[in-house]
């Protein structure tokens, strides 16, 4: 859902103008919400009257998870019919939720404004992905979260192309694919205009993020297990502390997840 970003093609904005309000995709965006209140609590960061920047905002249905808890939200995407959609039902909800066309790689807040940063779904479409991760440690307060979900090359499952097993493609097919969907083939990642150029892994990003002063969270370290079986808590225990378990783990999960707190003197 908001997984990829369109400045108006008609099947797209329909799809996920439809898809944004599905129970699935409200479930979804709460447990974001509620992870990242989990990891601002346990690094002792504040949990009410949160500045929150949604990058990729899409139709705003994220925003609205994190206005009905009284945050003060701040949207940006490049598809002004989605972003008016969000206007739209953000107004109607009451809730405190601006929304602004602009782009990733130049964010337009001022410089340690922001105490959570979301950018789901959208770092596989932005080509220059870097410039997005430094302007989200500009505009981050020290101690505010990251939360980053994105593709996971280590994984064969994914949703970004209708193609078996694509993640694991060489680099020069995946480029074929790419200029098949945006030409004769749209239809393989649903008619979006940017489709995913970029596949990470939680490694990956840990070392670019790292080089950023964050401190990065998977997954598997975010888990709430509190009311999970006593099975499962020892599997999730294992895997913490186990790195080669961590790996297969990731190898088994589609899609890369990830908190990241920024450190003390990294607004640069």
């Amino acid at each position: 859902m908001d997984s990829a970003k369109s400045t108006g093609h008609e099947p797209f904005y329909r799809y996920y103008a439809e898809a944004s309000q599905t129970p699935k995709t409200l479930q979804r965006f709460r447990s974001i919400r509620d992870c990242v209140a989990r990891v601002l609590e346990a690094t002792g960061g504040a949990r009410q009257g949160l500045e929150v920047a949604d990058i990729g905002c899409g139709a705003g249905t994220q925003c609205l998870v994190w206005g009905e808890m009284g945050h003060h939200v701040h949207g940006l995407d490049v598809n002004e019919g989605l972003l008016e959609l969000a206007r739209k039902r953000s107004a109607e909800a009451g809730y405190d939720v601006e929304v602004q066309v602009g782009s990733a790689v130049k964010l337009p807040w001022p410089d340690e404004s922001m105490d959570v940063c979301l950018v789901i779904e959208l770092l596989e479409h932005v080509a220059d992905w870097e410039p997005c991760l430094s302007e989200c440690r500009r505009v981050l307060k020290p101690g505010g979260v990251l939360f980053l979900t994105t593709s996971n090359k280590l994984c064969p499952f994914q949703q970004e192309f209708d193609l078996p097993l694509y993640s694991w493609y060489p680099g020069w097919l995946k480029r074929r694919f790419e200029r098949l969907a945006v030409t004769t083939r749209p239809e393989l990642v649903n008619h979006a205009e940017f489709p995913a150029v970029n596949w990470f892994s939680f490694y990956s990003l840990r070392a670019a993020l790292g080089a950023r002063n964050f401190r990065c969270l998977d997954r598997f370290d975010m888990m709430d297990l509190s009311g999970k079986a006593p099975w499962a808590r020892t599997i999730v225990s294992l895997i913490r502390s186990v790195a080669a378990l961590r790996w297969l783990a990731h190898v088994a999960t589609e899609g890369t997840t990830i908190a990241a707190v920024k450190g003390a003197g990294a607004s640069r």
